[in-house]
This record gives structure tokens, C-alpha cells and sequence, in this order.
């Protein structure tokens, strides 16, 4: 097979949660357990970092990563979901896995996947782990793909597990209140391996200390540790606090025995984009008029971008807009701005919701706006109004801002 055909066999015969929904979310560890049995455990061949969160998991897995790549280590990274190819849910240093590499382990394996309908995130997982294990990393950063406790990554026993926030997002699967929501995600702390915790709410630190404790894990909560003092490539406010998190997980390996010093964290952090080609986080496109895209897309996460977005200068906003369809809207339009200008649209994946009914969801709240054929659509359209004093934002799902990127 060439590396299309490929990609159309794992996208049309393996589920994929973050293109089909609940239809491909499995609530166990059943065949993840099989498929690393199958590949002969290459997880515990790697020394790992794990990270977990609601909003800010990929920015901290992409810094820390960028930080450690600085102190001059072979750093494998593995996130999710990816923008424009597949591969870029598996890089090393910054590097993504070779389509020669995707062709022949979907190949080798192909029979097993379907004979134990493997979805295709318990298959991304035990591919990440045998690409890192076969080149020899010398530290793999893991990003948790959904909640923690039952996710496809929970095989790995990290050198330090990572816990960004904890917000309202995926209640379907994990809880419809934040301390059942911190229990799946504090699901990743193991025994005697400390964690790092990025930001805690009176109802979820109890959760953390309790799991921490049953676990004799040291804990350390970034927001009380370290103060501001680095600046990143990726811009933001809310990216204050996943720099605090991800300068805590280096200090902690620190005191496992690296040596990562003060410049190689200042270095790192200021050249995440260049050093792991993460894109999509408060990214600017354009100038005059001024195109912002952001992959938030829950409350929680929105919240901290809107606030950003009301920082700008514009004379007029614009706003291309589009979710997948198991987004709590009512949650989610009370935070976007009133004053400006909707071009709705839906994403092209399975999962998109309905245009018309994301329109009049909004159109009924007293929005303004209008119906577009597609992302592509929507953004032509914005910047056929918009003025060089302008600002054009798109957003609301991490596959709108795939489609424009």
C-alpha cells in the first residue's frame, strides 16, 4: 500500500473517537493490553513523561518537550489529534515518523488490528510506542488522548506524570462534575512517581492529594512552585499557565538525577514552534486585517481565549466559527462575544455539527451572522468584509482550524 492507501484504510476501518464520537470511545484497557502483549511491551523499553489535563495538555507536552530537546536529548513526542497529516501525532524532535515507518507497521499488523477491532487510537498508541522504543529515545513525552484512568497511554510507568487543569469537557465519558473529572485523570499517577499538578480548584485538590497519597507519589502543584519568570514562542495569556507546569516537571526531573539547566528551559521556551512544529495555539496567520486561530474548544479553554481576544485592538471582529456536534453550546456561546460578526460553518468530519443548527442556536441568543458552505467558505467571506483595522478569529474545533491552516 502507499501511505494514502494506508491512511484511507485507518480512517475508514479503524474507529476514531475524535472523527466518530462515542461510537469509537472504548471504556477499558482490554486491547491496548493485547496489542502491547502483541508488539512485545515496547512501552517499557522507553523512559516516559505522561501528560494528562482538560485545556493545555498539548501546549506543556510540546514545551517540555521543546525544553528537554534543548538539553540536547533524543525526545520522542506523542500527541493528539494531529492537523493536516497523521504523522504529526508522532515526532522526535520535532521530526514527524517517516511514511515509510506508518506503511510498514500498519502492514505488519493490519491482521491483528481487525481481527481484534483495535480502534485507531489504541493502534496510534502501540505504533508511538514501538516507533520510539525501535529508534532509541532517550525520553518520550506522552499526551493523554481522553481522561486518564482507561486511556489507550496508561500502560506506560513515567519518570513523572503531569496534570494541567481539570475542566468540564467529555462528561459523556468521564463524569458530569469536576471531582469525577479529576478521578479519571488522576487515574495516571502511579506508585511512588511524583506528579506534577498544573492548576487545582478547592473541589479537585482533594482528589489529587487522596490518589497521591494511596499511591505514595510526591506532588507538587505548579501553581504554587514557580513563579512567572519564562516567556514562550506561543503566545497567549493562558499560556502562563502551562509554562508554570511544564518549568515544574523539568524541576522534578532535575531531582531524578537530569541536568537540565535555567538556559536550556529559557531556550526551550522560547522556540516550542521551531523545535516541535506545534501549530494552532493562539497562531497568527496574517496581519492587516489581523487572523487569529485557536484549537480551543471547551469552556474552560475558550474562557482563557475569549479573554485574549477581547485584548486585541480591532475596530471590528469577525468570527469564523465551527464545533462538532457533542460540544455543550449554551456553555459554550455564553463566552464568545456579542459585538462582532459569525461566519458559521461546520468542520468536515463525521462529528461537524449541523451549520443550521449552529446558527440558530446563536442567531436566537441575539448573534449576528450567517450560514457558510464550509470553513473555507467562511474564512473567504470574513475577508471579504473585514478591513485592515480588522480581526478575524476561527475557532471552535480543532478541525476548523485544521481545515485553514
Amino acid at each position: 500500500m502507499t501511505y494514502q492507501d494506508t491512511l484511507n484504510w485507518m480512517f475508514s476501518k479503524l474507529p476514531m473517537y475524535q472523527r466518530q464520537g462515542k461510537a469509537a470511545y472504548k471504556a477499558d484497557l482490554s486491547n491496548t493490553l493485547l496489542l502491547a502483549s502483541h508488539l512485545n511491551n515496547p512501552q517499557d523499553k522507553i523512559k516516559c513523561i505522561h501528560v494528562a489535563g482538560t485545556n493545555g495538555k498539548g501546549s506543556t507536552s510540546h514545551m517540555i518537550a521543546s525544553i528537554l530537546q534543548e538539553s540536547g536529548l533524543k525526545v520522542g513526542l506523542f500527541t493528539s489529534p494531529h492537523l493536516k497529516d497523521f504523522r504529526e501525532r508522532i515526532k522526535i524532535n520535532g521530526v514527524c515518523v517517516s511514511e515509510e515507518f506508518v506503511i510498514e507497521f500498519i502492514n505488519r499488523n493490519k491482521a491483528f488490528f481487525e481481527s481484534q477491532s483495535l480502534s485507531f487510537f489504541e493502534m496510534t498508541t502501540g505504533m508511538a510506542f514501538e516507533y520510539f522504543s525501535t529508534q532509541q529515545v532517550d525520553i518520550a513525552v506522552i499526551e493523554v488522548g481522553l481522561g486518564g484512568r482507561l486511556d489507550s497511554t496508561n500502560l506506560i510507568t513515567p519518570l513523572v506524570s503531569v496534570i494541567t487543569n481539570i475542566g468540564l469537557d467529555h462528561t459523556q465519558f468521564l463524569g458530569n462534575t469536576l471531582e469525577a473529572i479529576a478521578y479519571e485523570k488522576a487515574g495516571i499517577i502511579k506508585p511512588e512517581v511524583p506528579v506534577v499538578i498544573g492548576e487545582y480548584m478547592e473541589k479537585t485538590k482533594p482528589v489529587f492529594l487522596k490518589i497521591a497519597l494511596e499511591n505514595k507519589s510526591e506532588i507538587y502543584f505548579a501553581q504554587n512552585l514557580y513563579g512567572a519568570n519564562f516567556e514562550s514562542d506561543l503566545k497567549g495569556s493562558y499560556q502562563k499557565h502551562n509554562i508554570k507546569t511544564a518549568v515544574s516537571t523539568i524541576q522534578v526531573l532535575n531531582s531524578l538525577g537530569y541536568r537540565i539547566t535555567d538556559i536550556n528551559i529559557k531556550n526551550g521556551l522560547l522556540n516550542v514552534v521551531t523545535n516541535t512544529d506545534l501549530k494552532g495555539r493562539w497562531q497568527i496567520l496574517q496581519e492587516r486585517p489581523k487572523i487569529i486561530c485557536d484549537t480551543a474548544h471547551n469552556e474552560d479553554g475558550l474562557r482563557h481565549v475569549m479573554n485574549q481576544l477581547q485584548a486585541e485592538d480591532y475596530e471590528d471582529l469577525y468570527m469564523v466559527f465551527g464545533v462538532v456536534n457533542d460540544k455543550d453550546l449554551d456553555a459554550i456561546i455564553k463566552l464568545l462575544p456579542k459585538k462582532a460578526y459569525y461566519f458559521f460553518c461546520k468542520p468536515n468530519v463525521p462529528r461537524g455539527l449541523d451549520v443550521h443548527t449552529l446558527a440558530n442556536q446563536f442567531l436566537e441568543k441575539g448573534y449576528k451572522g450567517e450560514v457558510c458552505e464550509s470553513v473555507e467558505d467562511a474564512l473567504n467571506k470574513a475577508k471579504s468584509k473585514a478591513s485592515i483595522n480588522n480581526v478575524i478569529y476561527v475557532g471552535g474545533s480543532t478541525f476548523t482550524v485544521a481545515e485553514i491552516i
